[in-house]
């Protein structure tokens, strides 16, 4: 183990990366292969995460182990919430990220580096070029779907106001970068020019990406908690589930499966995320092996 992550006791600092290791591995075999992490590695790394920093108080007479995990299982709960329901992550994803904070903690005393903060810079640049070749590889597969979908957005009129919007804008920027002197200030204004461009034609790419390779329709008996609905499902007047509600639960897929037996539904539209566990386990070995950014930036 790298020693910068050590703690002045070995052994606690050792199971506690060692158990966190095998817990990501697990989930990201299971991510990857079910598009799910099961409840027992993420509820199971959360009270194992609390329970061996308890019996490491009790070991050490040292409260700081069950305080810095409690505070961490706090701080990512924050964070794993908001990534949630903002749409970025699953609702397993998020519980993994709860299960690190109270398995590794965060250090009250900042006595020792933070880990946790290394390791979330680090997942959170990973997680994105780990996301962007997922898409490409969905856009391989989905080739003619995603072109279909690409053109079909890009002529909406909606889209068209905004790229026209967007193209007066880039080329005013353009223009004042090759009327001024100062260097600094053309490099400014084509790097705004450029950010501008490449941010409206991924979210292109993203949504086209999104509608021709990650809907799938499936029937009530394969939807698993946490799927995310596309459109709302009704049975009458009576709602079932929906976008809105930010992951299917168990209680609406056993109405489901009743109605869909009934007759009364058919086919659920859902779709699939990218299995981003997977992510966060190479930015764990990454911040394991060359430790955060932040560490390099502060060097400088």
């Amino acid at each position: 183990m790298p020693s910068q992550w050590l703690q002045p006791n070995l052994v606690p600092s050792a199971i506690t990366y060692i158990i966190s290791f095998i817990a990501l591995l697990i989930g990201s075999l299971t991510d990857l292969k079910t598009r799910e992490v099961p409840d027992w590695v993420n509820y199971g790394l959360v009270l194992s995460g609390l329970g061996l920093n308890l019996l490491f108080t009790a070991i050490y007479s040292d409260p700081s182990f069950i305080i810095n995990s409690i505070i961490g299982l706090a701080i990512f709960f924050g964070f794993a919430y908001l990534m949630f329901y903002t749409g970025q992550w699953g609702g397993g994803d998020s519980k993994m990220l709860m299960g690190l904070g109270a398995m590794i903690g965060v250090d009250v005393s900042f006595k020792q580096p933070q880990f946790l903060a290394g390791f979330l810079i680090n997942a959170l640049f990973i997680g994105a070029i780990y996301g962007l070749l997922w898409s490409i590889g969905l856009v391989i597969k989905n080739r003619k779907q995603f072109w279909k979908e690409a053109k079909k957005r890009l002529s909406e009129k909606s889209i068209l106001k905004i790229k026209k919007i967007m193209l007066v804008f880039v080329l005013v920027l353009i223009a004042l970068a090759l009327l001024i002197k100062p260097y600094q200030w053309k490099i400014l204004f084509l790097s705004v020019a450029f950010l501008f461009l490449t941010t409206f034609y991924l979210w292109i790419f993203a949504r086209a990406v999104e509608k021709s390779s990650m809907y799938r329709l499936v029937e009530p008996m394969k939807l698993t908690e946490g799927d995310w609905i596309v459109k709302d499902v009704y049975v009458g007047k009576e709602y079932i589930t929906g976008p809105k509600d930010l992951g299917i639960e168990k209680k609406q897929i056993r109405k489901l499966v009743e109605y869909y037996k009934k007759g009364k539904i058919k086919k659920i539209l859902i779709k699939e995320g990218i299995p981003f566990v997977p992510s966060f386990f190479i930015a764990f070995v990454v911040t394991w092996i060359f430790g955060s950014p932040l560490i390099f930036l502060f060097r400088m």
